[in-house]
């Protein structure tokens, strides 16, 4: 007799799939499962109970042993195997009550075993245990799956810190170097000009006195054959350009120094990105000069027409430090073959999609397939160590990721690396600011 009234239906507590190749069995426990409110599907072989499972994990399944083509034992066997239905419970319910049955039933894989004829209220108890423990185990995995979600948010938030703080020094400290540096190049350069008038001046009364003074007295003449007058007075000019132009090379480097550094300017402006990569070159100029096992590296500059972008300067020129940082790394990367002419090639673009595009290629030895995967990961590097924590990557990628950007990588062994940077000239937080009264935005 149904325990339930015809006018209520039990909850539904479960789905559990029931293997026997005994129909009369499978009615049985069909109904008595039914009453007490679990939902049950039927299979009449090992077969078909592991295409069920396939089909529609159950929450628990009741498997009977002795079946012809596959027995009970292989079939749990073949789901613990599968990682989607190996944590499934599998009670064995079996009229074997032989010992090593039993040991056998555990040892591949099963959560209990019931010995036929059984009791009803013991197969209930069972069965609500086992449920129980696949839901506390589930919640379990839940909790550690959020868990390990937070501690790698926590390491790419740390990450992102100890790079942001590493950056902001780094721009301090070139912004207070171009500083020290500006004024007495200031001081070197306005007063050369002076000195080659003047120069050019003393040189033409000289040669005035020369042709005055054909004759000059002895100790006169004496001292213009000693000091080679005519090597001077070609010589002083050409010196006097070559200062002009090493006060000019400096300047430049100031000018890139400070573009770089960025500081004391909107944390977001229409910034020109060629002036960005530029500054960053300029910064790796050192790097890019031969060393002893390899020539100097050949820089390619192919820049479209581009609009201003809106965004943080300092920290996508932190994004162009890190990617060209990374090719000069693969072009020094010593192999048997060696790179005959080392070159990086920067091409930039602006797209239908309001987007601009920087593409810096290397052609290194490239990366393989498992590596490519990772490199955007924080703290993977193929470095030796001390000679990076495998962040600069992982933060550029961040960083465009949050000017609403992407950051791509193509890579092949042999043949170099690409890293394709695409930037929207006006990004979401740009868009909403905006919107934003200004008395809002800057409390926010």
């Amino acid at each position: 007799m149904n325990q339930f009234s015809s006018d209520e239906s039990p909850e539904n507590k479960g789905n559990i799939l029931v293997v026997d190749d005994t129909p009369v069995n499978l009615k049985i426990l069909t109904h008595l499962l039914g009453q007490r409110g679990y939902t049950v599907r039927q299979a009449l072989s090992g077969k078909m109970a592991v295409t069920a499972c396939e089909t529609t994990p159950p929450d628990l399944i009741l498997l009977d042993i002795n079946m012809p083509d596959m027995d009970g034992y292989q079939v749990c066997e073949h789901l613990k195997q599968n990682p989607h239905l190996s944590e499934i419970p599998v009670i064995f319910l079996s009229a074997l009550d032989d010992v090593l049955d039993k040991v056998k039933a555990f040892d591949v894989g099963g959560s209990d075993y019931i010995t036929k004829p059984f009791q009803a209220l013991e197969l209930f108890s069972r069965i609500e245990n086992q449920l129980k423990l696949r839901s506390l185990q589930m919640q379990v995995n839940k909790k550690n799956y959020l868990l390990l979600q937070a501690v790698e948010e926590l390491k790419q938030a740390q990450a992102q810190l100890v790079q942001k703080e590493k950056m902001v020094s780094l721009a301090q400290m070139v912004a207070g170097i171009a500083h020290e540096i500006n004024n007495p190049v200031n001081f070197i350069y306005g007063n050369l000009s002076h000195i080659s008038e003047y120069t050019e001046d003393l040189l033409q009364l000289l040669q005035l006195y020369q042709e005055a003074m054909p004759k000059p007295p002895a100790n006169i003449e004496e001292l213009q054959g000693d000091i080679d007058w005519e090597f001077i007075s070609e010589d002083l000019q050409r010196m006097v350009g070559s200062m002009k132009a090493g006060a000019d090379r400096i300047r430049e480097i100031v000018l890139s120094l400070r573009s770089f550094s960025r500081l004391g300017e909107a944390e977001i402006k229409a910034v020109d990105i060629h002036e960005g990569i530029d500054s960053s070159l300029m910064l790796l100029q050192h790097r890019l000069q031969g060393q002893c096992h390899r020539p100097d590296i050949t820089v390619i500059r192919s820049y479209g027409d581009l609009p201003k972008v809106n965004c943080s300067a300092a920290e996508i020129n932190q994004v162009f430090l890190n990617i060209l940082t990374n090719a000069i790394d693969a072009l020094e990367t010593p192999s048997p073959s060696g790179i005959a002419t080392p070159t990086i090639t920067i091409t930039t673009s602006f797209g239908n999609d309001r987007q601009v595009a920087i593409v810096i290629a290397d052609n290194g030895h490239g990366m393989t397939d498992t590596v490519k995967s990772h490199i955007f990961d924080p703290f993977f590097t193929t470095k030796k160590v001390g000679s990076g924590k495998g962040l600069g990557l992982s933060i550029s990628y961040q960083i465009v990721a949050d000017h609403d950007g992407k950051l791509s990588c193509d890579s092949t062994p042999g043949k170099g690396s690409t890293f394709t940077v695409l930037l929207p000239v006006q990004h979401q937080k740009q868009l909403f600011d905006n919107f934003v009264p200004s008395q809002i935005s800057s409390v926010s």
